[in-house]
């Protein structure tokens, strides 16, 4: 499985951006894709994740409302639609998927070992 993520950038706080994450080479059914955040010194955190399965989605609470997470199925394209952007949203996002998965809750919160990763796309929101 390849991921390939685009999108990030600089910006002004309350901007808004728009992540992307192409995936390729998937041999199952369904899968969960997801978008994550670390920023240096600071753990990796699951931001939202999504089933192909139907669609289920999980937000972490601190982005919720400002961000929304969507599929393609027929690209295998996940977006990250990123509103009203803050400060401490700042930090390298990373697109990253796993198979015959449907439960983005977990994905999202316990990255299991055979998760695919994509290479990370900075985001930087700073006046």
């Amino acid at each position: 499985v390849q991921l390939q993520a685009s999108g990030g950038g600089l910006v002004q706080p309350g901007d808004s951006l728009r992540l992307s994450c192409a995936a390729s080479g998937f041999t199952s059914h369904y899968y969960n894709i997801g978008w994550f955040r670390q920023v240096p010194g600071k753990e990796r955190e699951g931001v939202s994740c999504i089933t192909s399965y139907d669609d289920s989605t999980y937000t972490q609470t601190s982005v919720l409302g400002r961000f929304t997470i969507s599929i393609e199925n027929a690209k295998n394209t996940v977006h990250l639609q990123m509103n009203n952007l803050r400060p401490e949203d700042t930090a390298v996002y990373y697109c990253a998927a796993v198979e015959d998965r449907n439960d983005p809750w977990n994905f999202c919160r316990d990255v299991p070992p055979d998760t695919y990763w994509g290479q990370g796309t900075l985001v930087t929101v700073s006046s």
